[in-house]
């Protein structure tokens, strides 16, 4: 009978289950899983695994775009069974994307879960430009309009990226660490925060100062929202119409809990994916296919990513390493399921 892995939340073990093939809801489709990814928050909310490479298996009556046998990129729908950690996964149509034949399985699972929420950031909650668009950021003013992104090697940030420059944003300014050298190939300056927040916050004035563009900042995306980063953005981001978004609550995650605000003329957003599966259905389908088009004509590429060996054995390696740090730059760990 196939396995599936459940995680257990001290991320030190896995469960091996039984499972039988799932039958597919009306929407649904199953997916023989070659190749499953991990993300942060599979260690911070461990439990099934959501970014599925495979082939379709079966789909439900309702599903008139995919077949078994094709090749496919999904997201799985969050804190549901039969997730990414399995040999069979299962996930709605309208988050499952053809996968373009120049895009292997390992690069497809670096996807979903971090395209979509880096999508769901930049256009359904920022309202910036979409890629497709003739809407520029810049409309209107003549000048460039700069977006900060906190955290733009992690796999979400440099898909926010990836996304700025396709919508034609002029001035994209991003934050990072030791992986400055791949910060360099997505945006136009980089910021290390290792210098501490006062060093940061002169840093970003500096480039602004540079391009004469004042000393505020009118987009921010925080692709890490925890650890400082509310903080630091927070003294940078234009008071008077600024938009924030934030991959974590900040009612969670800021350092002062209880007294961490934005100012009222700010515009916060707190963007996360599973919105796809639920108010954003539309959204998710758009985009998922968006994706596949991107991908086939190479307009964008996976995250770097280290593949685990060992089948669904790997799957526990790869969120330690997430957890201790070990993924600077390598923000994806997938793994073979069958190895």
């Amino acid at each position: 009978m196939p396995k599936q892995v459940i995680i257990q939340s001290s991320i030190e073990a896995v469960e091996f289950i039984d499972t039988p093939i799932p039958t597919p809801k009306d929407k649904d489709v199953v997916i023989k899983v070659v190749v499953s990814g991990t993300n942060p928050k599979d260690w911070k909310y461990p439990f099934c695994g959501d970014d599925i490479a495979g082939i379709v298996y079966s789909v439900g009556k309702d599903v008139y775009e995919f077949k078994p046998g094709d090749r496919v990129a999904a997201l799985h729908a969050f804190n549901t069974e039969n997730g990414a950690f399995a040999e069979y996964s299962v996930a709605p149509d309208w988050t499952t994307f053809h996968l373009p034949h120049n895009v292997s399985f390992e690069e497809a699972a670096t996807i979903p879960t971090a395209a979509l929420t880096a999508a769901v950031a930049m256009y359904a909650d920022m309202n910036l430009p979409d890629p497709w668009g003739q809407r520029k950021v810049s409309e209107g003013s003549g000048k460039k309009i700069p977006i900060v992104i906190y955290g733009v090697t992690s796999a979400v940030g440099a898909f926010a990226a990836k996304f700025a420059r396709l919508s034609g944003l002029a001035l994209v300014i991003g934050i990072a660490g030791k992986s400055e050298d791949f910060a360099k190939t997505l945006v136009d300056y980089v910021v290390d925060y290792r210098s501490g927040e006062n060093a940061l916050v002169a840093a970003i004035e500096e480039v602004l100062a540079k391009e004469g563009l004042g000393s505020k900042v009118p987009y921010v995306f925080d692709a890490i929202s925890e650890n400082g980063s509310l903080e630091a953005t927070l003294r940078f981001l234009d008071p008077n119409g600024g938009t924030v978004s934030t991959v974590l609550p900040p009612a969670l995650f800021a350092k002062d809990k209880e007294n961490f605000k934005y100012p009222l003329g700010v515009k916060a957003f707190n963007s996360a994916s599973p919105f796809v599966f639920s108010t954003h259905k539309d959204f998710g389908y758009i985009w998922s296919r968006y994706l596949g088009r991107l991908l086939e004509d190479g307009r964008l590429k996976g995250h770097p990513y280290e593949v685990i060996p060992g089948g669904l054995v790997g799957v526990l390696t790869g969120l330690q390493n997430l957890r201790d740090g070990k993924a600077s730059g390598v923000k994806n760990f997938p793994f073979p399921v069958e190895d």
